[in-house]
């Protein structure tokens, strides 16, 4: 297998078209503490190299704060051949001097003198606003790049398109992360802005945090040739001439040579007539998903906890993508509490909702309908 390689903005730099994501590596708990999987993990780390994945990318709290650890010891051998990413988890800084006490630890953490791609971490905009500007953020970013303690500075990005723009237009960053996937292509006119000015752009959750990765006849007839919705889901991605890479969470070997042979076939087998008639259909499919619940959540509260825009954005997985197995496996969650509230079976038809609901749907009978669906 030859690996696609493209140009990672002006950094100069060539990244392999899929990047490994280090966050979903193996663990396990052992008397109250959480261990990494060290031999599945660097196997598979090394097997990626091996097949010409050329980033890898870890965070602070990944893994319960053991994956920089393991990162750093599965790239011993490599450090020459790679490059490594890694994030500021800003929400931790209270002063402007924890920008350095932060980044000396991961550094420790890595073992390593330089992180290639440092990113602030999970940016918003009252991070950006209060956190990036209020500590000095950028500057201090600057420093440590003038000392050689990081390479290159980026950002990734949690928060509405809108306000990814101001934060590209500091001028401060050379790459950007953020989401980007068949189910939501919210940020890709931010994807194409960022590239034209000269940043890289890589996508994290190209399967949609594993939406992607059950199965879907009806995002299957879309490429009739693909393997299956995995495939589609990183073609779709990487056929977007502005993106450069598709990070992918991987856990073991086999998922690493399925990504790389997609990574390798990619975007050539994805003509710009057959993309534009996949987003088209794509739309079709998320205004007729809107026609049920735009996720506006002025339907809550709920006096049983219904967490119904949750519950209709499964019914869509299911109703409107085929996304049926994933469905069924997250609506079994509801009715657990905490982020999952009440059970929807629980449903007293008081018509609350219906009353708040600025789309007039007709929520218990929807509810009801949803629950029959996915109900196993």
């Amino acid at each position: 297998m030859v690996l696609q390689y493209r140009k990672l903005g002006n950094t100069g730099f060539d990244i392999s078209a899929v990047g490994f994501g280090a966050m979903r590596l193996p663990e396990y708990e052992k008397d109250g503490k959480w261990y990494m999987d060290e031999e599945t993990s660097v196997k598979a780390v090394h097997t990626a190299f091996e097949l010409g994945v050329n980033y890898i990318d870890t965070a602070w709290g990944y893994s319960n704060e053991n994956n920089q650890y393991l990162v750093g010891k599965a790239i011993k051998g490599w450090r020459d051949k790679i490059k490594l990413s890694t994030k500021l988890p800003i929400w931790l800084m209270k002063k402007e001097d924890d920008f350095w006490q932060l980044l000396e630890e991961q550094l420790r953490r890595l073992d390593v003198d330089r992180i290639d791609f440092y990113h602030l971490h999970a940016l918003d905009k009252d991070r950006f606003e209060n956190l990036v500007l209020g500590l000095n953020v950028l500057d201090n970013m600057e420093k440590a790049k003038q000392q050689g303690l990081i390479a290159h500075k980026s950002f990734s990005f949690h928060d509405k398109p809108e306000v990814m723009k101001p934060i590209i237009d500091t001028g401060a960053f050379e790459t950007v992360l953020c989401q980007y996937n068949l189910l939501d292509r919210s940020n890709e006119q931010m994807i194409d802005y960022a590239a034209g000015k000269g940043l890289g752009v890589i996508v994290m959750g190209p399967v949609a945090g594993g939406r992607l990765a059950a199965g879907s006849e009806v995002l299957q007839n879309m490429v009739k040739s693909a393997s299956g919705t995995p495939e589609i889901a990183l073609r779709f991605v990487l056929a977007n001439k502005n993106v450069s890479c598709a990070l992918s969470g991987m856990e073991n070997i086999t998922m690493v040579e399925e990504n790389v042979e997609i990574g390798n076939r990619s975007a050539d087998e994805l003509s710009a007539d057959e993309w534009k008639q996949i987003a088209g259909t794509l739309e079709e499919m998320k205004a007729l998903s809107d026609l049920y619940c735009t996720g506006c959540d002025y339907c809550q509260p709920c006096p049983k906890d219904i967490r119904i825009s949750k519950l209709f954005t499964f019914y869509n997985y299911h109703k409107i993508y085929g996304i049926t197995d994933f469905a069924k496996n997250r609506f079994a969650k509801l009715g657990g509490g905490d982020e999952w509230g009440g059970d929807p079976k629980d449903c007293i038809d008081c018509g609350a909702c219906v009353k708040k609901c600025p789309q007039g749907i007709k929520i218990p009978e929807k509810i009801r309908e949803a629950v029959n669906a996915l109900l196993k």
